[in-house]
């Protein structure tokens, strides 16, 4: 039983192997010393016939022949044996890979440039080195992609995302469920409630989105981008709504929540802090409860992503006078402050 439940894990290894390989596509790996040393250490002890079996990475030869390797550097006598090229210190390899992440179109060239700026001559062979020790790509492989964080921060402050949320509210029919749509502002984290809806239809979403839009007063005033995920109430025709006022929507993979960070962490905290520990009678008092805490979150919830200050800052500080807390829905929300003299 025990050889046929690790003949059974053997199995399941090899499988998930091919799966990842599968995802890696025609990709070449790149080792690095250490893990060739690694799988080396682990092959040395296997038949040839069994590596053939198992073996899915690379070939059984190439192990066998890394693990030559290490046997001939372990063996090699000479006293003053190092490596072809002058030792390169951890400041400059730590500068490659920095360069080389923060600026995907540099090639080694560039990179030897930006290092002689700073009086640090290094051959290519050096850069290209480190780099695929590092598992770093050259750049014709780096610059095809643009990964999230780098859009994010080349359009953080033109950047707003949208999303919905539920609550359950006791009405004239029984429990109703109401859909509440925001939209958030990334940089400030400022939010605007686009509207609230028992039965939401993408009619009414487009609606919301001409609001949002507005060329007076809209909340999406100067910003490029909205990010949304797929539901389908994000119709085609509310992405023209936007688009037709300059606001290009950007749709989320599928099950990408944390794509999505900044509106979700805002429902979990008007949930936490405020819905779910209400019951609320009529859409007046959902209404009511929403205005309230958006309030509070806007002017007397301290954030911590915005190093735990305001949203909205009062004037000048206070540093003496009577200290006053401020309540809003009897008392679940509060502020304390000095008011103004």
């Amino acid at each position: 039983w025990i050889h046929q439940q690790q003949r059974d894990v053997i199995d399941y290894l090899q499988e998930e192997n091919r799966v990842l390989r599968e995802q890696l596509g025609p990709r070449r790996l790149r080792f690095t010393d250490e893990q060739r040393v690694r799988l080396a250490a682990k092959a040395k002890r296997l038949p040839r016939r069994v590596l053939h079996e198992i073996v899915s990475v690379v070939s059984p030869d190439t192990l066998l022949a890394w693990h030559r390797h290490l046997i001939a550097r372990k063996y090699d006598g000479h006293p003053r044996r190092g490596p072809g090229r002058p030792h390169v210190m951890a400041e400059i390899r730590q500068l490659v890979v920095r360069m080389a992440t923060e600026n995907r179109d540099w090639g080694y060239t560039r990179i030897q440039g930006a290092l002689a700026n700073l009086d640090h001559h290094v051959a290519r062979g050096t850069i290209a080195n480190i780099l695929k020790h590092h598992g770093i790509e050259p750049a014709p492989g780096r610059q095809r992609r643009t990964t999230w964080q780098e859009f994010l921060k080349t359009h953080w402050d033109v950047l707003a995302a949208a999303d919905f949320f539920t609550v359950e509210v006791w009405t004239g029919a029984g429990l109703t469920r109401f859909a509440v749509l925001f939209v958030i502002e990334l940089a400030t984290r400022r939010v605007e409630i686009a509207g609230i809806m028992a039965e939401p239809d993408s009619a009414w979403v487009v609606q919301c989105g001409r609001q949002v839009t507005d060329a007076v007063d809209g909340f999406l005033i100067g910003k490029h981008f909205v990010l949304h995920d797929r539901d389908p109430l994000f119709s085609e025709a509310f992405r023209e709504t936007l688009a037709a006022a300059g606001v290009q929507t950007v749709r989320l993979p599928p099950r990408s929540p944390n794509l999505n960070a900044f509106a979700e962490r805002f429902v979990r905290t008007i949930k936490e802090s405020c819905l779910d520990r209400l019951i609320l009678i009529g859409e007046a008092s959902l209404r009511r409860a929403i205005r309230e805490f958006v309030a509070h979150y806007h002017g007397e919830r301290n954030h911590q992503g915005l190093q735990n200050q305001l949203i909205v800052r009062p004037g000048a500080d206070r540093r003496d006078g009577t200290i006053a807390c401020r309540e809003r829905l009897g008392g679940l929300l509060k502020y304390y402050h000095r008011p103004a003299a």
